[in-house]
């Protein structure tokens, strides 16, 4: 049911896949198997999206977002083994209010392009895609802030998160942390995946334009808090 919740959202808003999936699946899984598995399962569902972005934003327009995101990854990979679990759902959880306050204090979006704000978001979407498998909250600021159509913003967040996914799975295939049981509850949830992209798509299709920022502000929020208040009880 999460992964179901997660597509939907993800495919609906462009964003939120990680963010609804790894809260939950680390209440029941080790940190690694967790990154590892949402790592995937996000790769899957962009590579199933792909046509619905490529027309809008192509991968080159987010080249030094996506430059920065792979030296990131690689980077958190490596602050991944040195995670607790307790501190792993922490992090998790304050990643995502950041995101929604983010969100919220950015108001209206606006075209703002600030040099080098493309640079720095994308290297911290990729410490947090190598560390917590959730490069969400930076790039998700950023679209926010710099894209004023709702359909752009969505492609945006749907181009660099096919890339960052494949980043971060052949960063754990290089540092071996890939598992036999990853793949098979990978393989379970395909048609979660596949259904919940579909029905997610449609939904933006006939709402995205009026309810896109409140559909992601409301979902960040009660996420945001419901994982951190796990983390500290």
């Amino acid at each position: 049911m999460a992964v179901f919740a997660a597509t939907v959202l993800r495919s609906f808003s462009g964003f939120g896949f990680a963010l609804v999936a790894v809260p939950v699946l680390a209440l029941f899984m080790p940190p690694v198997e967790v990154v590892v598995l949402s790592s995937a399962m996000a790769f899957t569902l962009s590579l199933l999206t792909v046509r619905s972005f490529s027309s809008v934003i192509s991968l080159g327009e987010i080249k030094p977002l996506l430059l920065m995101s792979a030296a990131g990854t690689v980077l958190g990979v490596f602050i991944l083994k040195l995670i607790p679990a307790e501190l792993f759902q922490l992090c998790v959880g304050v990643a995502v209010l950041i995101a929604c306050m983010g969100l919220m204090a950015s108001g209206t979006p606006v075209s703002l392009h600030v040099r080098g704000l493309s640079w720095l978001a994308g290297l911290l979407s990729g410490l947090m895609n190598g560390a917590l498998a959730i490069p969400g909250p930076p790039i998700i600021i950023y679209a926010m802030l710099t894209e004023l159509d709702p359909i752009r913003s969505r492609a945006l967040l749907m181009a660099f998160f096919l890339a960052s996914s494949a980043f971060a799975l052949i960063a754990y295939a290089v540092a071996g942390v890939i598992e036999l049981q990853s793949v098979k509850y990978y393989l379970l949830s395909m048609p979660a995946l596949v259904g919940g992209d579909w029905l997610g798509s449609r939904l933006f299709d006939r709402y995205g334009r009026s309810l896109y920022r409140k559909v992601a502000l409301l979902a960040l929020a009660a996420l945001g808090v419901s994982i951190t208040l796990r983390a500290l009880l």
